[in-house]
């Protein structure tokens, strides 16, 4: 508020004065005996003086005219009779105590307009503390938002310190009792005549500090270049911070250059360009715990803080804590949130030789998202190519994200087709999403409607606390893209849950978007899951990713689609790691609001000398010349060391087909760079259990012999009937013969 200076109202009262001398002196000659009008204009004074003075100036003026009028008309003018004289004295009196209970009405009118504008004046700092801080959920933010409102409408400086477990989203420590605290510099500001040196935060001891901060001497503020990241100042119990932190109450002094700079102040980082005015500090607490301090500073030439100026400083601090500690719980949420995310997450590629792939996960800024991303390895060496996006963000989605991986990865051991894994998948969100998680979003959530006990708990009820909005999720939604591809037949199958369309990058370059029947996201129901087979030559690319790549508030998913064209032709014969690289790097960054998965894959197919099969009779006789075949083939492929037990498993698997199956009955041998592959077609689509036979069972041992020679092995279902299949591991590196 702008306030008149007295210096000012003077030199205007004393030019009056001196114009109305001049004007008096000029017409006493001319008039009646001058004396009527001299006494007139005296009364001028004590008008001017209480429209414009202090009131004891304008006592003072007062006073004077009234001792100069009775000199004068006392006596030193003549010829005047005593009834005029008396009259000119006592209309004089009256007219100078008017301009004194003038006085007193204006100073008292100005005092409460003063109050009145300076109750403004906080009100508003209050509501622009409101309205600036805590914009964001980010501790340092934060903090600078309070110095940023403080400065220079409140004080002339200010600092923020916190325990450096706020800034990891952590507990403060317990407030020790007898010990000096120790606290983290995470911003400070100020405007005035301390040199800019003095500005960057440094660690404080006992003694004279310096380094709260400091201007330029303009009015503009001059910040800490580097916020959340000064050094630790430290407090002695003793010193005003100190005292103010163990008691929890605001405390406010002023800065001397006596015993106190040294003791009470030891610590507050007070350069001495401010020694001599007035500090105050306020510790922010936040149900129930203290975070920190914030310190304010006014130079000598300005008012000190005062009662009032505390209860402010108070009320700014409670807000301030308050979204301190929503930013530190959200932080710790945050992080809590991506340490989950990363845990359920793959944390490499699986070994396979299907596919060479490369892949990205970048995290929204936001909070942990529901995207993955999966290479599985099924039998007859395929393998499964998954991308999926639940969506929400926070621990929600994160631990949803890891059901779903789960429920996929048990599926796919399944050796289920993608429209049945589709189907499966979206009848558990289904069940999922009936069971009624309740998710609360806000700072209220970890105290529920009536206090600590007030949330309500049972059977499939559970509360989740993050920090941004209140929402209750009645629905499990996520879509998912499920694709197998078959290095043999060089072909991939893939079904689609409302997620964006694989992108296919041929050989030479081009660059396809392959239609898939469009059906809804997991969880909505509807239509349906419909297959789609695509041929994929050898070193083609495919292209999973979530929509956060593509899609964004600045455009929509056929835009990025462009986009990720446009990104993907211009590498038409990279690798999986470098079209990642290039892509990530052509795509806008839209992660402040979704995250992004990405998984690029290289097709490599089985070499059609790495692959055989023959036909077999539906005769026990034709088992013995499906075992010399294979041991034929083994010796072709430098296997030999391999034949005893290779043979033991065609021999049982063969024979059960013809004994149990029917027809059509084959046989395939597969070799890709790490297993050898044993596969047995037949008719029939019951399934062989593995069990531990008697002593004085006649059978029943085939299987375990079986499971006790190979790596792997299982059951995979087809259309006309079911494929046994077994995997012993190869050598690394091991090659047939040219």
């Amino acid at each position: 508020m702008a306030r008149s200076q007295p210096g000012g109202r003077t030199g205007v009262f004393v030019v009056l004065i001196v114009y109305i001398a001049v004007v008096s002196a000029a017409q006493i000659p001319t008039s009646q005996g001058g004396v009527i009008r001299l006494g007139g204009f005296s009364l001028l004074a004590p008008l001017v003086a209480s429209a414009l003075l202090s009131y004891r100036r304008a006592l003072i003026i007062c006073a004077l005219t009234m001792a100069a009028v009775v000199i004068v008309y006392g006596g030193v003018i003549p010829d005047v009779p005593a009834l005029q004289r008396v009259v000119t004295i006592l209309l004089v009196a009256l007219g100078t105590g008017a301009s004194l209970l003038v006085c007193r009405i204006r100073l008292d009118h100005e005092s409460r307009i003063q109050r009145l504008m300076i109750a403004r004046d906080r009100l508003s700092l209050l509501t622009a503390a409101g309205e600036q801080i805590g914009s964001t959920l980010d501790v340092t933010r934060t903090a600078r938002e309070l110095v940023d409102v403080a400065v220079p409408r409140f004080a002339d400086a200010a600092a923020v310190d916190l325990f450096g477990t706020i800034l990891s989203g952590d507990e403060p420590p317990a407030m020790p009792t007898a010990e000096p605290v120790t606290l983290q510099r995470v911003a400070c500001v100020a405007t005035g005549p301390a040199p800019a040196e003095n500005l960057t935060p440094g660690t404080a001891g006992p003694g004279p500090v310096e380094d709260l901060a400091s201007g330029t001497g303009g009015p503009a503020p001059v910040e800490d270049p580097a916020p959340g990241t000064g050094g630790p100042h430290t407090y002695p119990p003793g010193s005003l911070p100190g005292g103010a932190l163990l008691s929890g109450r605001p405390a406010h002094g002023t800065i001397t250059d006596t015993d106190g700079i040294g003791h009470r102040f030891a610590g507050l980082g007070v350069p001495a360009a401010y020694r001599g005015g007035s500090a105050l500090v306020v510790p922010l607490r936040a149900r129930g715990i203290t975070l920190g301090a914030a310190t304010f500073v006014r130079e000598a030439g300005r008012a000190p803080f005062d009662a009032d100026d505390l209860l402010l400083a108070e009320e700014i601090g409670a807000r301030s804590a308050v979204c301190v500690d929503n930013a530190r719980r959200y932080a710790r949420e945050h992080l809590t949130a991506l340490a989950l995310q990363h845990s359920l997450l793959p944390s490499g590629l699986p070994e396979q030789s299907a596919v060479e792939a490369a892949y990205r996960y970048l995290p929204a800024q936001s909070g942990a998202g529901g995207d993955w991303y999966d290479v599985i390895p099924l039998s007859g060496a395929r393998v499964a190519l998954v991308a999926g996006d639940v969506m929400g963000h926070g621990v929600y989605a994160a631990a949803t994200m890891g059901r779903l991986r789960t429920t996929v990865h048990n599926y796919a051991a399944l050796d289920l087709p993608p429209e049945d894994v589709l189907t499966h998948l979206a009848d558990l969100v289904g069940r999922l999403g009936s069971e009624g998680y309740v998710v609360r979003e806000g700072p209220e959530a970890a105290e529920g409607p009536e206090g600590p006990e007030g949330a309500e708990a049972g059977p499939g009820r559970e509360t989740y606390e993050t920090y941004e909005t209140y929402e209750t999720y009645g629905e499990y939604i996520a879509t998912c893209l499920y694709a197998v591809y078959d290095p043999v037949a060089r072909r991939i199958s893939l079904a689609s849950a409302g997620h964006p369309p694989l992108a296919l990058v041929l050989p030479d370059g081009t660059v396809r978007f392959p239609d898939v029947p469009a059906a809804p996201p997991l969880g909505v129901g509807g239509a349906p899951f419909e297959p789609v087979e695509i041929p994929v030559p050898d070193g083609s690319r495919l292209v999973l990713y979530t929509d956060g790549l593509v899609a964004g508030p600045d455009r929509d998913l056929g835009t990025g689609m462009d986009l990720l064209r446009q990104a993907l032709e211009s590498v038409p014969d990279a690798s999986p790691e470098e079209t990642c690289r290039r892509v990530m790097a052509a795509m806008p960054d839209s992660r402040s609001r979704d995250d992004v998965a990405l998984l690029v894959v290289r097709t490599l197919g089985v070499a059609a000398d790495h692959c055989t099969g023959w036909e077999v009779p539906d005769d026990p006789a034709a088992v013995s010349a499906v075992r010399e075949r294979v041991l034929k083939q083994l010796e072709e492929w430098g296997l030999e060391e391999y034949g005893f037990s290779v043979e033991l498993v065609v021999s049982e698997l063969v024979t059960n087909a013809i004994r149990y199956g029917g027809e059509p009955i084959s046989l395939r041998l597969l070799r890709d760079d790490n297993a050898l592959i044993c596969e047995v077609r037949d008719g029939s689509g019951t399934s062989p259990r593995l069990r531990r036979a008697e002593e004085a069972d006649e059978g029943g041992r085939g299987l375990f012999l079986v499971a006790q020679l190979s790596e792997r092995w299982g059951t995979r279902y087809t259309p006309d009937g079911k494929i046994i299949w077994t995997e012993q591991r190869l050598p690394s590196g091991a090659e047939p013969p040219p």
